[in-house]
């Protein structure tokens, strides 16, 4: 069997159709994290929301995504934020604890030293916190992107769900060959970004290849 054959040209191009899954997944995961790192950071500074956050995450990311679409349609129509919204609430849950974890986790002697050094406040968190925080928050990521191109396909539903379209085509068409090859794009696409994602890390974090050594 030709593991990428010919598909229905209403359905676009192999090209067109990776585009708009990265689209939706990488954006959404982007989102995420950019509410996440705040709000991590008021549950580092306040230690009793922590709880009810990550119970409010927990019960979001237990939404069914099929409903959160039906919700957003009036507001955003048949359209990629309509996906990229309720991606974007998942993404929390896998990045707001590991962020918190991380710099929960910094040595208090390295903060001490730190400020020792003069760095304070912001010029700390940046300079210091966040790096060293960097493997807890690149695991989320990780988690985050892998589980966002995933269920970037039951977007299919409202007619935008990229990769998904070849399984609701499958179905119609009664060809197996288009749901196998949906399944092997999108396994590629998420092995490939979590590559991506672990060559990042290790660029960012070059202390630890070399105690590794």
């Amino acid at each position: 069997m030709n593991l990428f054959p010919h598909i229905p040209s209403y359905l676009g191009t192999y090209g067109s159709l990776i585009q708009q899954q990265l689209t939706m997944a990488l954006s959404s995961v982007l989102f995420g994290l950019i509410v996440a790192v705040p709000l991590a950071l008021l549950c580092v500074r306040y230690p009793r929301i922590y709880p009810p956050v990550v119970a409010t995450l927990t019960v979001i990311y237990s939404l069914p995504s099929i409903a959160l679409f039906v919700l957003l349609v009036p507001s955003t129509g048949l359209t990629q934020t309509t996906v990229i919204i309720p991606l974007a609430f998942y993404s929390l849950a896998a990045l707001v604890p590991n962020i918190v974890d991380g710099v929960r986790g910094i040595p208090e002697d390295v903060r001490l030293a730190a400020v020792a050094m003069g760095y304070t406040g912001a010029r700390r968190l940046v300079s210091v916190d966040l790096p060293l925080a960097v493997p807890p928050i690149m695991a989320g990521l990780r988690v985050a992107t892998v589980g966002n191109i995933s269920m970037v396909s039951v977007g299919t539903v409202i007619g935008v769900g990229a990769f998904g379209a070849l399984f609701t085509a499958a179905a119609q068409l009664n060809r197996s060959d288009l749901a196998v090859t949906g399944i092997i794009c999108i396994v590629a696409l998420a092995l490939i970004c979590d590559l991506l994602l672990v060559i990042t890390q290790r660029l960012l974090t070059p202390w630890n290849q070399r105690r590794s050594r």
